[in-house]
């Protein structure tokens, strides 16, 4: 079980935010699915609607966002994972004016998986940090 869970997980950074896919956050995300701290640290998304809206913004800031696993445990429906984020902000969507700078952001997320669908993410990240890069001049 947990070889299977990391490999929803690995797919849905590779489809999710590497090909963009809004096709695989409904195949991977539970419609009672809830998203902890993204965009922000108390954010709470649920389901794959709320989740489309944040993913749409982010991905229109960086089009070409790509995602490296770094790491990934997983321990019965709970699967842990380091990443780093690699991206250029070309795109006004989070209403910041495109600075076209290249940013790393690098993470960490737990998932719990049930019935081969992510049911919850708990999302670690400093966002804090990284929107003033994308201001300062």
């Amino acid at each position: 079980m947990s070889e299977a869970n990391k490999e929803v997980v690995r797919t849905w950074f590779e489809k999710v935010w590497n090909q963009q896919s809004t096709a695989a956050i409904d195949a991977l995300y539970r419609a009672d699915g809830r998203a902890y701290g993204f965009p922000q640290a108390d954010s709470v998304l649920i389901g794959p609607e709320d989740f489309k809206v944040i993913h749409r913004n982010f991905c229109g800031a960086f089009p070409d966002i790509h995602v490296t696993v770094d790491d990934v445990i997983a321990d019965g429906d709970k699967v842990a994972v380091r990443w780093t984020a690699t991206m250029t902000h070309t795109g006004d969507s989070l209403g910041i004016k495109a600075s076209n700078k290249k940013v790393v952001l690098s993470g960490s997320t737990i998932a719990v998986i049930k019935d081969g669908l992510i049911s919850e993410g708990w999302n670690f990240m400093d966002m804090g940090g990284f929107i003033p890069k994308l201001q300062a001049e």
